[in-house]
């Protein structure tokens, strides 16, 4: 009987050790442990950032990734605003954009090619001919190096050799996460090479401000500040030209719904880009107190500012979401149930030298910025 009763009390104590011991997952439900392998022999791992107001952002190494924003509704309801998967494992093999800190370019390079310097440089060719986001071994799919963690800001690097993917350069990039006590996520990229060479660095995060990635964001509406944009080709290619907005579905000055002309294909823009693809030309001019986007939910009451020191913003609307990339929660994404606000230079920038340049040299420093700010509308 003794024995019994002390085997009792011993198996317990294992119980609660193990209670003690197990793992608690972030507030937005990730579990650190599903982020932690090898790649290419080095460690990866999920690390998250808090605030005093309660707001949570979680990132990953990997293509320097956000995973999960969680922020306060009308209601004080904590939602996790973008879409991203729950493991590694599905970051490394569902093929994503989800959350990437995109370079050594971000957006299309014509045919892949550009001339620097009187030397023509060929790109990997990944989307209708073109360079897209740096090609199929951008640094979306590779491990950055944390270089400094802290409760409210994460720097991470990448050391890209001259000839990665064939962009000329050795280039020493860094992009800084810094979690706010105002609920705003700024980041903050730059960048060194030894070689003259090109950089267009931009976050690729997919905004769903309802928190409920089973509903489009059709609803949510839309402002962008900007006079003019950028149209583009059947192949998602600028065409070169800068056009007007006004009198057209591309003029969201005033807010308005995203859904209100999206399948307007009378259109020829709407058309080409399958929805909202496209590059707006900002009226900001750097000025990063003047609001670039203003994005809100109607669902959930919550607003996202963008600010960036950028001259243009690339506004996708998830047209190409097809519901076989199954997120978190197990939810299938499907068409439009997202929105991507990617401050970048303007497409095809290397091939049209009229427009800002992205051209980066020995001894220069490459900087960028953008400002996500999250609030409420009651």
């Amino acid at each position: 009987m003794k024995r019994t009763f002390f085997a009792m009390i011993l198996g317990v104590a294992a119980l609660c050790a193990a209670c003690s011991s197990a793992e608690q997952p972030t507030r937005s439900g990730l579990k650190a442990s599903d982020f932690q392998t090898t790649i290419e022999g080095q460690t990866t791992d999920l690390y998250t950032l808090t605030n005093a107001s309660g707001m949570e952002v979680c990132i990953t190494p990997f293509g320097g990734r956000v995973v999960s924003i969680l922020v306060p509704d009308r209601e004080g309801v904590m939602r996790d605003v973008v879409l991203g998967f729950d493991n590694i494992n599905d970051y490394q093999h569902v093929p994503s954009d989800f959350g990437a800190a995109i370079g050594r370019y971000a957006n299309r390079i014509a045919q892949g090619k550009f001339t620097l310097d009187g030397v023509e440089y060929q790109l990997p060719q990944n989307n209708f001919g073109h360079c897209l986001h740096g090609g199929p071994e951008g640094w979306q799919y590779k491990l950055y190096e944390v270089a400094e963690a802290t409760e409210q800001s994460l720097t991470l690097v990448m050391h890209s050799p001259d000839g990665d993917s064939q962009f000329p350069g050795a280039v020493e990039a860094k992009v800084t996460y810094t979690l706010t006590d105002e609920n705003a996520l700024d980041i903050a990229y730059e960048a060194t090479s030894d070689r003259p060479t090109i950089i267009n660095m931009t976050n690729h995060s997919y905004f769903n401000l309802a928190g409920d990635p089973t509903q489009t964001i059709l609803e949510d509406e839309l402002m962008i500040n900007a006079d003019h944009f950028t149209p583009v080709d059947d192949t998602y290619m600028t065409t070169g030209e800068i056009l007007p907005v006004a009198g057209t579905p591309m003029d969201f000055r005033q807010p308005k719904a995203i859904g209100a002309e999206i399948t307007n294909f009378d259109y020829e823009q709407l058309k080409n880009g399958n929805g909202y693809d496209h590059n707006w030309v900002l009226n900001t001019a750097g000025d990063l107190s003047q609001p670039a986007v203003v994005l809100y939910s109607p669902a959930s009451g919550i607003e996202l500012t963008v600010y960036t020191d950028e001259p243009g913003i690339q506004v996708y609307t998830g047209n190409f979401l097809d519901g076989t990339a199954v997120g978190k929660h197990d939810i299938a994404y499907g068409q439009r149930v997202a929105i991507c606000l990617e401050t970048q230079k303007y497409p095809d920038t290397p091939n049209k030298p009229e427009w800002p340049s992205a051209v980066l040299r020995p001894g220069e420093r490459y900087t960028s910025k953008c400002i996500y700010q999250f609030g409420v509308r009651e």
